[in-house]
């Protein structure tokens, strides 16, 4: 049986594969995952393109520090119209990127890819389409003044399990592919290679 390696410094995936019962070690790949994105942008690669390829950049460059270990990746993007969004650097590009996505249909992509000893033996990239509702500036300020340091580092500026749930009207897709990582698959996959109990 091999070991799995979570190819990520994301907390919430390593609490979403622990909390499964999933045992794992971390081992966090450094990519500049932006220059990447912006190149496969360039390209006109679609969004499913941009998660899938960056989950597996991740978890190639892993795999080769781990023999023999299963190594996930794992990557999201939110994309509406063709165009992909990064995560807000600042209180003015989150404000622009709400005022962007409110009122319309946007989707979250999360790619994730396992690899052992450098190549890929398993991928699947899941899509959620998410409504925002037509929140109001002052509403919007509030959110952004209660909620920055919490949603910094999240595409979109929103967390879905926390407040930022009252953004949205409607949500079509899977609960763990929203939180960046899907895990229902993942599981299925751990289980036909005797990594979790049948």
């Amino acid at each position: 049986m091999s070991n799995l390696v979570l190819a990520s410094g994301s907390a919430i995936r390593a609490e979403m594969l622990r909390k499964a019962g999933v045992s794992f070690d971390v081992d966090v790949p450094r990519i500049d995952e932006e220059t990447v994105r912006r190149a496969l942008q360039a390209e006109e690669a679609p969004p499913r393109d941009v998660a899938d390829t960056l989950a597996e950049m991740k978890a190639r460059k892993i795999s080769d520090r781990h023999p023999g270990a299963m190594v996930l990746g794992s990557d999201q993007v939110l994309a509406m119209d063709g165009y992909i969004y990064s995560k807000p650097d600042s209180i003015e590009e989150l404000r622009d990127q709400l005022t962007q996505l409110r009122g319309k249909r946007h989707s979250l992509i999360s790619g994730a890819v396992i690899c052992e000893d450098g190549e890929p033996v398993w991928r699947h990239v899941g899509v959620v389409h998410l409504s925002m509702r037509m929140f109001t500036d002052s509403y919007m300020e509030d959110y952004i003044a209660r909620n920055w340091d919490s949603v910094r580092h999240s595409v979109g500026g929103y967390k879905i399990e926390e407040e930022g749930v009252r953004l949205f009207t409607r949500i079509d897709g899977d609960y763990f592919t929203i939180l960046g990582m899907p895990l229902l698959p993942i599981l299925s996959y751990l289980t036909s290679r005797d990594m979790l109990p049948q």
